[in-house]
Parts: C-alpha cells; structure tokens; sequence
C-alpha cells in the first residue's frame, strides 16, 4: 500500500504547535501560613507539562517500507596468512579520487579499512566456494510489487542478496541494475502475490534548509532503527562523482545504513543515506543523502532497462574563475570553459573547441563545471541540444547531437615521470610573467623550463614541463608571440590573458595578469 502524503498534516501541526509552546505551566500560592518552627506553602506547586514534538505518527507508517538489505558473495579459499581480510584501501580500484573519498568521507565505515555501510566479515577459511556474508545496509520499497532502492556500494561485491523486513521475514531479491555514478541500486523482491507497503519521492526543491527529517535504516546491523534532525545543508560537493548535489542532515546515521530512506513530515522520501564526514567513522552530525529528484530518474531507468544510459558532450572542462571570466570578457564567472574537445566526441563535431565558455544548455544557464555535467547527464543519448558558448568576445549557439557517455572515463596521469622534458635547446625569458621558456619540439608552442617561485605563474599552478600553446586563442610558438598576445590584451582593456596549457596529454586554462611580473 502506498502511504498518503495528507495523512501526516495533522503530525506537522501538531508538532510545531509543540515547539511553539514550550513553555512550564505552573502557579504557586502567594501566601504562607506558619505552624510551628516551618513555614508551608498555602497552595501546592502545579506543573501541567505541554505535548512535546512527537515523529511517532510518521515512523508508523513509513517504518514497514523500510528494510535491511543482506549481501553474500562466493569467496574463494585463501591461504591463512594470520591476517584478516578487512575489505580495505587495497582492493579500491586505482582511482586516486576514489581512494580519497573513501579517506575522507568514511561511507558508514571505520578506521579500519570497513566500506561505505558495509559491515565487512572475515573471509578467510572459508574454502568451500559458497556465498558468505559480506555487507550489510538498507533499503526502501518504492512499489506494492517489490521493487526497492538501495546504495550501489552496499550490492557491488554481492551475488546472493536478501531483505528482512520490518516484521522479521526474511525475503529473497533480485539485483536489477545499479549505477555507481550516483551509487544507487535497485533490486526486486517476490512477494508471492501479496503487496508491500511503499513510499514516494518527494519534490526536493521544496526542501528548505532547517526543515525536520526522520532516517530510518539498519546502523550496525540492528534493524527498524530511527533517528531524527534537521536539513543542515544543500547542493554539498564531496568529491565523490561528476553528479555531487548531496543534501546534507544531521540526523545521526552510521555504518549500515547506507541506502536508507531519509523522510520528511509527510512521510515522503526527501534523499537516500550514502556517506557522512566522520574521523572516527562514526556518527558526528554530518551525513549526506543524494536527493530524491536524482534517485526517481535514476531507479526509473534501472526499473526499465537496468542500467542508465546518459547524455555525452565529449569536452574536458574546467572551472571559469574571475581572472579567466576578466580575460575573456565575460562579465561573471559562471559557465563551464572547455580545456580540450575531444576528437570523438560529438562536441567537436559540432564546432566546439577548447577555449569556448559554455554558458547555456537549451536556454538554461549553466553556473559551473558540476551542473553542466548534471544537465548533459539528464539527457538521453542522441538528443539534439542547443549549447551557447562565448567565443571571441560574444555569445554563438551550436547544435551538438549528444553521444552516449562512456562506461568509463578517462583517467589522467598523476605520475610526474611522464611530463615532458624540457629539449636541451636556449631559453629564453618572460620576465613579466615570471617564466622561463624554449621552442617545442616542432615548434609548436613553448615549454616552461622554469618558473620564478614568487610570481603570478608560480600561484596559479604553472610548471616546468607545461607546454604553452596558446594565449588568447592566439597559437603561441616564439617569444614574441607571446609579448603581442600581452600587447594585444591590454589596448583592449584587458587585465589579464588566457593561456592554454598542455600537461600530461590534457589541457587546461590559466589566467595571467596583464603587465605584472
């Protein structure tokens, strides 16, 4: 059965009635009579103790569409080293973003290496190749017929799966699809022609920051738990994916519930449980929920086909900050500047290049790097879709045909062996710019073999081994080049250049001032 929404304004009523009246309600008498040696009160103390705020009505209803989710994977024998396999930092693939999201933003975990709501076991002597039990989190029925949503990272390392529901029953479930970008899952449950009770997303642009919320999940594997607070925070950016929008709560959640539901007064799902900031792995009052506006789009698609397909420009992109937004003539630092278009991408086939500012999708304003990637990703492959890019001083549209996002994005370089060295040849010097520089190999563009610490290059992160391309969308390949993009740049009134630089196979922009060393 569904849970009514209306059936709880008669909760938030009375719950902030509540708060409003907070107040001890009592009368003493005014005068004393004395007897003997004591004085006594005429009249007694009366205390009439007012209704505090009660989630009890809401946790009702809400509580049996919750559930906890029961992972096992077929372990393989290992040698008995004397050490336990605590499922920690080693097994992360080589991510470096990801191992430092797991670091800082301990998912549920401790500080022992245990993973994101998951309650890690030994594995060790197990031998006999059968599933054993290896994560423990929760989940949410979103339909009477079983369908429930729970976090990607709680079902990745599984291959038998089980619900225990509010009663106690125990049910065996289907893995449906997952999507680890937003790290969500949906598996599916048999009911044997009897129906669940379910919940709904709520519209979380309504969500107000202060609003009540109510989480309900299986911290520690102890089931049916729920706790209570407050809207801390919106929009959070953790560093966990391309799609961070996390609502951030201060209701107390920990290891084991990940996937759990987070509720409004109304009983409506405002977000789903699947990190908090800790540095002890425990609850401090900061958890994260990705919102519910996220998670219907995303299960809707897992529901349909299992897996989520997503728009693709095919651009590297880079944050637009004040000095680049002064260099271009942009008139705020919003948008999202293209560092590179790669060649297969449906970007470049559509004209866009590096340099471009990206500033509108469909006639949506794009304010960062972060909604851009969202916008695109919410589109399906093969749109046609209007991208508005400042160019050369002013705003041009082109229509790009959107590609499918690949299953796995390219991953830079971090290792600094593989920069390129500076050619033994003469160097010459940009004394106004703090640089150092020679001809490229070929000529085409100058490599920085060195970098005056104390200038503005050296703060904006230029090295020795970047290769200057370009400045000002102008090709840059000898020194001169580079004084008439300066020249050039400050008769038009410009207080700082936009240089193009390659490091690493990838490029980015950096904003230099005009005129200062």
């Amino acid at each position: 059965m569904n849970i009514a929404p209306n059936s709880y304004s008669r909760t938030r009523k009375r719950l902030m009635a509540a708060v409003a009246s907070l107040a001890v309600v009592g009368t003493v008498g005014a005068g004393m009579l004395a007897t003997g040696t004591a004085p006594v009160l005429a009249d007694a103390v009366r205390v009439e103790a007012p209704q505090m705020p009660s989630f009890a009505d809401v946790v009702e209803h809400v509580s049996p569409a919750v559930v906890s989710v029961k992972v096992k994977a077929k372990i393989q024998p290992t040698a008995d080293d004397g050490s336990d396999d605590q499922n920690g930092f080693d097994n992360l693939p080589d991510n470096p973003q990801l191992r430092r999201f797991f670091k800082e933003f301990r998912g549920f975990g401790d500080q022992g290496g245990q993973q994101f709501g998951m309650r890690p076991f030994n594995h060790r002597n197990h031998g006999n190749g059968e599933p054993r039990p290896v994560a423990q989190g929760s989940g949410f029925f979103i339909s009477e017929d079983g369908y429930l949503v729970t976090n990607n990272h709680v079902v990745s390392e599984g291959s038998d799966f089980s619900v225990v529901t509010n009663d106690g029953k125990e049910l065996d479930a289907k893995l449906i699809g997952t999507d680890p970008r937003t790290d969500l899952a949906v598996l599916k449950v048999d009911g044997g022609g009897s129906k669940f009770t379910y919940v709904d997303f709520a519209d979380d642009s309504k969500v107000r920051i202060g609003d009540w919320v109510v989480a309900v999940g299986n911290p520690f594997g102890l089931g049916g738990t729920v706790t209570a607070g407050i809207v801390s925070a919106r929009g959070r950016d953790i560093g966990a994916g391309p799609y961070d929008d996390f609502i951030q709560i201060d209701a107390s959640v920990n290891r084991g519930n990940s996937g759990g539901p987070t509720f409004n007064l109304n009983g409506q799902v405002i977000g789903i449980n699947t990190a908090i900031f800790s540095p002890s792995g425990g609850s401090v009052g900061i958890a994260f929920d990705i919102p519910a506006s996220t998670a219907k789009q995303v299960v809707q698609d897992l529901m349909k086909s299992g897996s989520v397909q997503r728009g693709w420009l095919g651009v590297e992109i880079q944050p637009v900050t004040s000095d680049i937004a002064e260099s271009l003539g942009l008139k705020s630092d919003k948008g999202a500047l293209v560092s590179s278009a790669q060649d297969a991408g449906p970007g470049k086939k559509a004209g866009i290049v590096a340099g471009d500012v990206i500033t509108q999708v469909d006639g949506k304003d794009v304010a960062s790097p972060k909604e851009l990637a969202r916008m695109i990703g919410a589109f399906a492959p093969g749109k046609s879709v209007d991208v508005t890019v400042w160019r050369n001083g002013k705003a041009e549209t082109v229509k790009v045909d959107l590609g499918t996002l690949p299953s796995s994005d390219k991953q830079a370089s971090n290792d600094d062996s593989s920069k390129q060295s500076a050619p033994a040849a003469k160097a010459d010097t940009l004394a106004d710019l703090g640089l150092t520089v020679t001809k490229a190999e070929k000529g085409k563009g100058l490599v920085v073999t060195d970098v005056d610490p104390d200038s503005d290059a050296a703060d904006r992160g230029i090295q020795p081994g970047d290769v200057i391309t370009s400045i000002n969308s102008n090709d840059v390949n000898t020194t001169d080049d580079v004084s008439k993009a300066m020249t050039d740049a400050a008769k038009a009134g410009r207080k700082a250049v936009l240089m193009q630089i390659t490091r690493d196979d990838s490029n980015r922009f950096v904003a230099l001032p005009v005129g200062k060393g």
